[in-house]
């Protein structure tokens, strides 16, 4: 089949390479000028199914009413004039609730652990590298109160398989001796020996790469304008390039996807949450960390990737703005400096900021929309990279007429239906 993916993202990548393997003949859409521009641009870095965990949980509301008050808060939620900000927190709200959030976790683990598998064995079939460290992460906590709430989420975690420790700072600063200075601001740490951690864009550039060889078409520098409908069916994609026609269309364009959708009446309930990162060279004789992981107090996510360190953090509900100034990773770079004061050259930062596709619940959704020639490939907020290969071989198996090799509830968009 001929089969249109909008979207050169890693998710769209991914989903191109997939759908080429199997044999289909492959077109990818997008408005940039190379692949991975936007989200996958400058992102985390880390492959993390231990830290699955549903952003909407039972301490999720107080964590959005204290951000309205105060402007050094990791998550930035302002009350603005936005409907679908409004439908997207009532839904949010909704499953804040402890069981909601068990069961949101549990269909993210899932997700992520096959998703990382599935990147494992892509990594091993086509010798791709991307500055990858396959020596786990370590998710940091600085008081014994919080690494208790860690520990709680580690024990249902570990239902699943997923080997999760809880280690004192002596194991971690052992593990990772780059954090050597920063023993006594540490209570410990979960330590996730199956996650991993590299350079996103990197991978998707190789990986455009590969498939351009199995016949991928790109068609980058192009803009998509709508989709057009004709009663149940996708026509085509109507472009500033002219109409681009398939048998198939996979909609893979991160948190641009409900402008684009809802064009033809599909409300997808994704909402755009902007993500700040920064990237640091690292000196030679600098003692840079060597495995990836998260600061929890301050949610700031490192990576190392080369010959640079890579900072994230922050979740600022700004619409579609992807402006940033200097001040705004003001809290990550003082989570560095604690962390790893002789790890790079923090005079020399590069700030990027992206969209993350945020879904109320978590899960991305994946699978066939309201028209029967339209699949999904969207929604999975900030952990794109870890969800890429796994969401992708999933629909890529619904759309030969594959059963998933792993349950696909919670994952579609029927879930909304309600």
């Amino acid at each position: 089949m001929k089969i249109v993916v909008l979207g050169a993202g890693v998710i769209g990548v991914t989903t191109a390479y997939y759908l080429a393997r199997a044999g289909h003949m492959v077109t990818v859409v997008d408005r940039q000028p190379k692949v991975a521009q936007e989200t996958s641009f400058a992102n985390a870095g880390l492959i993390a199914p231990g830290h699955a965990a549903s952003w909407a949980s039972p301490r999720a509301p107080w964590i959005l009413a204290q951000s309205l008050l105060r402007r050094d808060t990791s998550l930035r939620f302002r009350l603005r004039a936005d409907p679908a900000l409004w439908r997207w927190t009532l839904k949010f709200l909704a499953n804040c609730t402890t069981e909601r959030n068990r069961i949101n976790t549990l269909r993210k683990l899932s997700l992520c652990i096959y998703s990382r598998d599935a990147l494992i064995e892509l990594r091993r079939e086509t010798n791709i590298a991307y500055d990858e460290i396959t020596r786990g992460a370590l998710y940091l906590y600085r008081d014994a109160r919080h690494f208790a709430t860690g520990q709680r989420t580690l024990a249902m975690l570990n239902q699943y398989g997923l080997g999760l420790e809880a280690i004192d700072t002596a194991r971690t600063v052992a593990l990772e001796p780059a954090l050597a200075p920063a023993r006594d601001k540490l209570a410990g740490a979960i330590y996730a020996p199956g996650d991993e951690s590299g350079d996103c864009r990197r991978f998707t550039e190789e990986l455009a790469h590969l498939c351009g060889t199995m016949g991928v078409i790109f068609r980058l520098g192009t803009t998509i304008t709508r989709l057009v409908a004709e009663g149940d069916l996708i026509a085509s994609v109507a472009t500033d390039d002219g109409d681009i026609a398939g048998d198939l269309y996979v909609l893979a364009l991160g948190s641009f996807s409900p402008l684009l959708a809802r064009r033809i009446g599909l409300k997808l309930p994704i909402y755009p949450v902007k993500g700040y990162s920064m990237t640091l060279p690292i000196a030679e004789g600098a003692e840079a960390p060597m495995i990836g992981g998260v600061d929890e107090f301050n949610l700031v996510a490192f990576a190392r990737m080369g010959n640079r360190l890579r900072l994230t953090g922050t979740a600022d509900f700004a619409g579609y703005a992807t402006t940033h100034q200097p001040e705004h990773f003001a809290v990550m770079l003082k989570s560095a400096r604690e962390l790893f004061p002789r790890a790079a050259d923090f005079d020399r930062p590069d700030y990027w900021a992206c969209l993350r596709p945020m879904t109320p619940d978590g899960p991305p959704i994946l699978g066939l929309a309201r028209h029967r020639n339209l699949y999904l490939n969207t929604g999975q907020g900030h952990m794109g990279w870890t969800m890429a290969c796994g969401s992708s071989r999933i629909v890529a198996d619904m759309i030969d007429g594959r059963l998933p090799d792993i349950d696909v509830r919670g994952l579609t968009m029927d879930r909304f239906a309600a």
